[in-house]
């Protein structure tokens, strides 16, 4: 690799530092079409605590009003090691977590998607009979 080239990814690779995103995180639900809050209430709330966070994985608790409290999630380490780990949508997040939460009602699918200016979205999804799809806009809690 030509050393500007090498430099040039470097400096993008720590203008990213994806450690910078352990804390803790609130927001609320996310979009007017009710099927963006399926089994979720118009004004739930969500916090995420992120306490591990590299480009292997994502760990942390996670709870939504009515929902899920203090559930533990962890990164799907199949999902990080596939080609899923690149996954994208618009927007284009930096990184995108895809991992599980157990809800007294039935584990919950997580994607945790980081941005960058000090942003994560979190969408909650779960099928069957007791279906669940949500999306959260969090901030970081100083």
């Amino acid at each position: 690799m030509r050393p500007g080239l090498l430099l040039a990814f470097l400096a993008l690779v720590a203008c990213n530092d994806i450690r910078e995103f352990e804390g803790t995180w609130h927001g609320a639900r996310v979009g007017d079409n009710p099927v963006l809050y399926t089994g979720l209430d118009p004004g739930t709330d969500c916090d995420l605590e992120i306490t591990g966070i590299d480009a292997n994985g994502l760990r942390g608790t996670l709870t939504i009003a009515g929902l899920v409290d203090a559930a533990p999630i962890i990164s799907a380490e199949g999902a990080e090691a596939d080609a899923l780990s690149s996954l994208t949508f618009a927007g284009s997040p930096l990184r995108v977590y895809i991992a599980f939460a157990d809800a007294p009602d039935g584990p919950l699918t997580v994607l945790v998607a980081l941005y960058d200016k000090g942003r994560v979205e979190v969408r909650v999804m779960r099928g069957g009979t007791k279906p669940v799809y949500g999306i959260f806009a969090l901030a970081e809690r100083g």
